[in-house]
Order: C-alpha cells, then sequence, then structure tokens
C-alpha cells in the first residue's frame, strides 16, 4: 500500500507499477520473471517474453520480500540497477531500462549482510532512503480510520450496514495484530461475512481476538472505569490529532489518513469544525 502511494502520487504516476513478490516466486524463474527470455532458451519457451523490468518502462517495479532473493540473482539485479540495463536469459542482446526500484522486507538485512545471505553491495545499492513502516501496534489511533474504511466497503459488499459495537473496537484497540492491517482487514471481512446481524459483538470475533483482555485504567481507588469510547469519537480524535500534528495542514492530513479532501471536510463540517 505504501509503494502504491508513493508511485502514484508521483510524477510516475502515469506508467506502470510492477509489484514482484520475491517471496512467493520460484526461484528458478525468478530471473526470467525480472529479466525476461527470448525464445528457446528453455525447455517450453516458445516465444519470447519481455521482463518485468523491461514491460515497467519510466514507472515502478516494486520489489516484495527482497530478502528473499537468492544470492546468485542479487548479484544480476545489482547490474540491472547500476548500469540501468538487462540481458533476458538465453540472449546476448542487452537492453537498457529507466525504472525505479522500491524494495520491501521484514527480514533484518543488515543481519542477513553479516551471515552472507544478502549481498552487501546490494543492500547499500537498495538502501538510498530507507522508511520504517511501523506495525498497527505501535499506531494504534489508525485502527478506527481502517476500522471504518473496512467496514464501509463490507457494508457495501453485503449490502446492509455493519456496525461494531463499543466493546468490539475496545477489543481490537488492545489486539496487538501481529498480522498488521492485512490481519485487521481479514478479521472485519470474516467477521461480517459469518454475522446475519447489522451489529457485531465481541463472540462475533475471530476466538484469537475475542479473547483480548482490554485492560481499563484505574480511578484511583482500585476500580477501574469502564468508559466506553464509540468509535465515531476515536475516528474524530484521530483526525484532529492529524491536523495539529501538521500544524493545521488538511490536505496533508488527509493525505497521510489515505482519504479525501472532500471526506475530511466534511467530517470536520459534522464536528462543527472550521478553519
Amino acid at each position: 500500500m505504501v509503494a502504491r502511494s508513493i508511485h502514484y502520487s508521483g510524477p510516475f504516476r502515469d506508467k506502470p507499477f510492477i509489484p514482484v513478490d520475491c517471496g512467493s516466486l520460484v526461484p528458478t524463474l525468478i530471473e526470467s520473471e525480472l529479466f525476461g527470455y527470448v525464445r528457446g532458451a528453455f525447455t517450453g519457451a516458445n516465444q519470447a517474453k519481455d521482463g518485468l523490468l523491461a514491460i515497467a518502462e519510466g514507472g515502478t517495479v516494486f520489489l516484495d520480500e527482497v530478502g528473499e532473493l537468492p544470492v546468485d540473482l542479487q548479484s544480476k539485479l545489482l547490474r540491472a540497477i547500476q548500469e540501468k540495463e538487462i540481458r533476458p536469459v538465453g540472449s546476448t542482446r542487452r537492453i537498457p531500462i529507466n525504472v525505479r526500484i522500491l524494495a520491501a522486507t521484514n527480514r533484518d538485512l543488515e543481519q542477513a549482510v553479516t551471515g552472507g545471505a544478502f549481498r552487501r553491495d546490494l543492500y547499500f545499492r537498495l538502501n538510498v532512503l530507507s522508511l520504517r513502516i511501523p506495525p498497527l501496534r505501535e499506531r494504534r489511533e489508525d485502527i478506527p480510520l481502517l476500522i471504518a474504511h473496512f467496514m464501509e466497503r463490507a457494508s457495501r459488499a453485503s449490502a446492509q450496514e455493519k456496525i461494531l459495537s463499543d466493546e468490539a473496537v475496545k477489543v481490537m484497540l488492545a489486539y496487538d495484530w501481529p498480522g498488521n492491517v492485512r490481519e485487521l482487514e481479514n478479521c472485519l471481512e470474516r467477521t461480517c461475512a459469518f454475522t446475519s446481524g447489522p451489529l457485531i459483538h465481541v463472540p462475533d470475533l475471530p476466538p484469537a481476538i475475542a479473547k483480548t483482555v482490554v485492560l481499563m485504567p484505574g480511578n484511583g481507588n482500585g476500580h477501574s472505569q469502564n468508559k466506553i469510547v464509540p468509535m465515531a469519537e476515536l475516528e474524530r480524535m484521530t483526525i484532529l490529532s492529524a491536523i495539529a500534528e501538521l500544524n493545521g495542514d488538511k490536505l496533508q492530513a488527509a493525505r497521510l489518513l489515505g482519504i479525501g479532501k472532500t471526506t475530511l471536510y466534511r467530517k470536520l463540517k459534522d464536528y462543527a469544525i472550521h478553519a
């Protein structure tokens, strides 16, 4: 999602965006997928095929899980990036390329470099600009907005408005989400699919999430305060906090929150907050 945002918000937006899942491709096929091949290069190559690096000409290639690339292919990728050219499998001809490379990994590449599993020169070639995407548990303020987004989509798909109870929202805010946004999306899609009524309660959530313990702050006399914060209020707090952090820049806040500026202004109007 971040890679797509970078691509479609920049000067390459009208050019191709090609995602490559390096972790799911068969190692023997990665080279031909990236660089292409000529007819007769191997058994079954009945016709030539362009590689993804050539197809993305002028655009962006997103190498997801780049840490899974075999070491021998890492050297060929490094040469392609450095020389801005590729050689299809079975060909003696080099083809110039003009693409931007974005790469992502959940592995510790510095440790992989030390252990010899990742080339040091490729690591430094890719690591020109590094962005760390914090896990969802470190940005819980995003959870209400993500819930609202996925619930709206699920409601359209089922032609029935789906609403989370306040208790369910509290449980989802307390859960650590080891699978991050994908797990949150999967949780809501699954829950909406298996819930017939419009209101979703804690027992309707997947068992691993439903059993999450919600710790409430004490009130100083040994008793907890069982205060329920509606999802709309959590969303309001998140939006206002983002605008405050950006010194009132609403357009930038809308972009970072992943909502349209029209939606943001409508919500601010609903909150009766004006410039």
